[in-house]
């Protein structure tokens, strides 16, 4: 796994590509990152990742490989990613769409252990009645993300 360092209008954020796939994301610098993307994956995901930031992309196509988690963990993660961009779900709705509707705890879990964030958008997953709740790279971040996705699905319907 070789990691690719990036400054992106959050900061610092470091993606891990595996060669085929990108298999991990942190927000902040990770000791052993580079700035050159270390091959083809690295430089779509980092070219992805600008994008997004820039208002220009609204889906990620990098393939992804998730290393580690348990079924539940991975079926909420899968979830993720067919949360529409700009949209949100609370964990219950997240709960009942992996088929465990008492699960709503274990999803806040899940988005807590989520290897790759913004790549897999955890930060789409809200508390109940809206309440913006827990987050790895924090509430400020969530909601800047939230901002973001929210003004660019906006501007597009408007378009």
């Amino acid at each position: 796994m070789r990691w690719t360092l990036l400054d992106l209008p959050i900061g610092i954020f470091c993606v891990a590509t595996d060669g085929d796939a990108v298999c991990g994301a942190h927000f902040g610098p990770v000791e052993s990152a580079s700035e050159t993307p270390a091959g083809p994956i690295a430089a779509r995901a980092v070219a992805e990742l600008r994008a997004y930031f820039a208002g220009e992309l609204t889906e990620f196509r990098t393939p992804v490989r998730v290393p580690r988690g348990s079924d539940f963990e991975r079926a909420v993660w899968r979830e993720m990613t067919r949360i529409p961009y700009g949209e949100t779900l609370t964990y219950g709705q997240v709960a009942r769409l992996v088929g465990d509707p008492g699960a709503a705890r274990a999803v806040g879990v899940a988005c807590n252990r989520n290897p790759i964030p913004v790549i897999v958008p955890c930060h789409r997953i809200i508390g109940a009645g809206g309440k913006l709740v827990g987050f790895g790279g924090g509430l400020d971040l969530k909601v800047k993300l939230l901002e973001l996705e929210a003004g660019v699905a906006l501007q597009q319907a408007w378009s």
